[in-house]
């Protein structure tokens, strides 16, 4: 059994998800576990976010510190976290855990074919959505945005200013090379002016 399969096992185990895992040429072991989620039945309220505590990584540190050196893997340095505002999106429950949230998502390879996107275009930021009436299973998903250029501080608006139109990307999982949450900070309710 290879030390990943060990790291994979170890944290399930304990009743974590293994969300990512670095292994960097300066010895470190960099592992990122959250708890596990469960989509709710339909009609049913989405479950309460459980946020993993220091307590929980002391605790997967130990655990893994006893695994790997039972299995023999040398590392220098072993660090055990909960996913940052980054936090990247591997299979179709994390999709469905952050629906609605803003993504940034990077394609395996352009699909040129949209009339507004540019046809080497791989990149995208936007809203996640699940695309309504797609069989279950089949996983499409859409990401919504607009190419709206960002008000800058201060800067007033006009009223009378049309919009930039709502785009929309369909894909599906195989074609993600890689989804992460965006890393928007809101600092909105923390006392910021006008809030």
């Amino acid at each position: 059994m290879g030390w990943q399969d060990t790291v994979a096992q170890t944290v399930a185990g304990l009743g974590f998800d293994l969300v990512d895992l670095e292994r960097s040429a300066g010895g470190l072991l960099r592992v990122t576990i959250d708890w596990p989620w469960t989509p709710p039945a339909d009609g049913q309220p989405l479950p309460t976010e459980q946020f993993v505590t220091v307590e929980d990584c002391e605790r997967v540190t130990r655990q893994l510190q006893y695994a790997l050196e039972v299995e023999g893997m040398e590392y220098r340095r072993l660090e055990v976290g909960s996913p940052g505002i980054d936090r990247p999106l591997r299979s179709e429950n994390d999709f469905r855990r952050f629906e609605g949230q803003v993504v940034d998502i990077t394609l395996k390879a352009p699909l040129g074919a949209n009339t507004a996107v540019a046809a080497n275009r791989k990149k995208f930021r936007g809203t996640l959505e699940r695309v309504e009436g797609a069989q279950a299973g089949a996983g499409q998903w859409q990401i919504v945005w607009s190419d709206e250029p960002p008000v800058k501080p201060g800067q007033r608006v006009s009223k009378k200013r049309e919009p930039a139109p709502l785009q929309a990307l369909g894909f599906t999982l195989d074609e993600i090379a890689q989804a992460r949450l965006a890393p928007i900070v809101n600092f909105k309710g923390r006392g910021a002016p006008g809030a």
